[in-house]
C-alpha cells in the first residue's frame, strides 16, 4: 500500500470512531435519513473532503458530491460512493465503509498529487435506507431527477414529516427536483460501491472480498391489517370466531410453504414478516380482532417476484373466505432487479487475482444505490467487504485489515478506470 492510501486508510479509521459518536443511541448507531445526524456525518465528510483540497457541492435533495478533477473534465466521470443514514438501532459500517473507503482513496491520491486522466467523485447520498420513508434508494433517485411528487409526499414514520419538507430543513430545494445539477448517464464513465456484506458468505468461506454478480429487486408490503372481531376466550367457541391471530399465522405457514417449494425447486428468492403484532394493549384472554404484519420479498428474477406477488393475493383471499376475516395488504412499494456490469466484473477479478487476493463472486440480497446507477444504463459494481454478526444491528463487525484491503481493491479500479479517452 502506498504513502497516500495508507494516509487515506488512518484518516478513515478515525472518521469510523467520529462517525460512531454521530447517531449513537447507547446500544447501536441510529441516523435517521434527513435527521440532524445524517447532516453531521455529511458535514463530517466534507470537511475532511475540503481540509484536502478536493472539490464539493451538494444537489437539491442534499446529496453531497466530492470531486479530484480530471485533466479533461469533459470526459464521462468515475464515480462511487454509498451512505451515511442508518436503520434505527443499526451498525457503524452499513454505507459508511463506502464513503470511508473512497474517502481515504480520493484524499491519498490529493495527498500525493495523482491527477487522473478524468473525474473521480465521491457521491455520499441521503436517505438510502427505507426504513425511515416507504421509497427505496431516495438519494440516489433524487442525483439522477427519478424522484415522484407522491415520492416527495411520502412521511417519515417516526415524526410524520414529508420527505419533502425534511429535504427542506436539511438545505435542499424540492422545487429544483427537475432543474440543473443533475446526474447525465452519458456523463457517468461507471460507478462502484463498496460496501460491508450483510450476509454471512465471506465471514464462512473465510474471505476478505467478495465481488456482486447482481442486486436483488423486491416487493414489501409494509403495512397488512387482517381484521377479524374480537371475541371472549371462553364464551366464544371456535366455529363462531374471526381470529385475526390465527388467520395472520395461516398466512405467514402458507407462504412459507410456498417459498418451501420454490426453493426446493431451484427459484431464488427470499420471503420475509418482519413484523407481526396484535394491539399491545390487547386482552390476553381475547380472540385478536386484529393483526398487523409485513412482507417483504426479494429476487434477481421479476418474472418470479410477479408470479409469487399473484400467489399472495390469491393465498390472503382463500384464508379471508376460510377465516372470516378482511385482509387488507395496504400499499405496496418496490425495487427493481439489477445486474453488475460485466466488464467491470472482470477488470476487478484481474485486479485482485494480481495483487493475490483471494476472493469470490456472489449476489447482494440487500439493495444498494448501485442499483439506481445499473437502472439507468451505467456501468455499475459491487465490493462487498468481509463483516461478521450480519448487518442492521449493533453487532456489526468488520475487521478493520479488511477494510483495508477492499480499499485497496477499490483504489486500483478507479484508478484504472480513470485512465485514457475510453468513450
Amino acid at each position: 500500500m502506498d504513502t497516500g492510501l495508507r494516509h487515506g486508510c488512518e484518516l478513515a479509521r478515525d472518521a469510523f470512531d467520529r462517525l460512531h459518536a454521530i447517531g449513537n443511541d447507547g446500544r447501536g448507531i441510529t441516523r435517521p435519513s434527513y435527521s440532524a445526524a445524517e447532516d453531521q456525518a455529511h458535514a463530517l465528510v466534507e470537511r475532511i473532503a475540503s481540509e484536502h483540497g478536493l472539490l464539493v457541492r451538494r444537489d437539491w435533495a442534499g446529496n453531497l458530491y466530492v470531486t479530484l478533477p480530471g485533466r479533461d473534465r469533459n470526459l464521462p466521470a468515475v464515480m462511487t460512493g454509498s451512505h451515511l443514514d442508518s436503520v434505527p438501532c443499526g451498525g457503524n459500517f452499513d454505507g459508511a465503509a463506502g464513503v470511508l473507503a473512497a474517502v481515504a482513496v480520493l484524499t491519498g491520491w490529493a495527498r500525493t498529487g495523482f491527477v487522473p486522466d478524468r473525474d473521480v467523485t465521491l457521491i455520499v447520498t441521503r436517505a438510502e435506507e427505507s426504513a425511515w420513508f416507504p421509497v427505496s434508494y431516495i438519494g440516489s433517485k433524487a442525483a439522477f431527477g427519478l424522484l415522484t411528487d407522491a415520492d416527495l409526499a411520502a412521511r417519515r414514520v417516526d415524526d410524520d414529516e414529508s420527505l419533502a419538507e425534511h429535504i427542506r430543513a436539511a438545505g435542499g430545494n424540492p422545487d429544483r427536483k427537475d432543474g440543473p445539477g443533475l446526474l447525465n448517464p452519458a456523463q457517468i464513465d461507471s460507478f462502484v460501491e463498496l460496501h460491508i456484506e450483510q450476509g454471512p458468505v465471506l465471514e464462512g468461506t473465510n474471505l476478505p472480498v467478495g465481488l456482486v454478480t447482481g442486486i436483488c429487486g423486491s416487493v414489501r408490503y409494509r403495512s397488512i391489517v387482517i381484521t377479524g372481531r374480537a371475541a371472549h376466550s371462553g364464551a366464544t367457541p371456535r366455529a363462531f370466531r374471526s381470529d385475526a391471530a390465527i388467520a395472520a399465522a395461516r398466512l405467514m405457514v402458507a407462504l412459507d410453504d410456498l417459498w418451501g417449494h420454490l426453493d426446493a425447486t431451484g427459484e431464488v428468492m427470499t420471503l420475509t414478516f418482519g413484523v407481526c403484532r396484535t394491539d399491545a394493549n390487547a386482552n390476553f384472554s381475547a380472540v385478536a380482532g386484529q393483526v398487523e404484519m409485513s412482507l417483504d420479498m426479494r429476487s434477481r428474477d421479476i418474472a418470479l417476484l410477479q408470479r409469487v406477488e399473484n400467489d399472495v393475493r390469491r393465498i390472503a383471499a382463500e384464508i379471508a373466505d376460510r377465516h372470516g376475516v378482511a385482509v387488507d395488504l395496504g400499499a405496496r412499494t418496490s425495487s427493481m432487479p439489477a445486474v453488475m456490469d460485466p466488464a467491470l466484473l472482470g477488470q476487478t477479478e484481474e485486479l485482485a487475482k494480481s495483487a493475490g487476493l483471494p476472493f469470490c463472486q456472489l449476489p447482494s440480497g440487500a439493495g444498494h444505490d448501485a442499483a439506481t446507477f445499473a437502472g439507468q444504463g451505467v456501468p455499475a459494481l459491487m465490493i462487498f467487504v468481509r463483516n461478521a454478526n450480519g448487518s442492521h444491528n449493533p453487532d456489526e463487525s468488520m475487521d478493520f485489515a479488511d477494510f483495508a484491503v477492499a480499499t485497496g481493491l477499490l483504489e486500483k479500479l478507479l484508478r484504472l478506470r480513470s485512465e485514457g479517452r475510453r468513450a
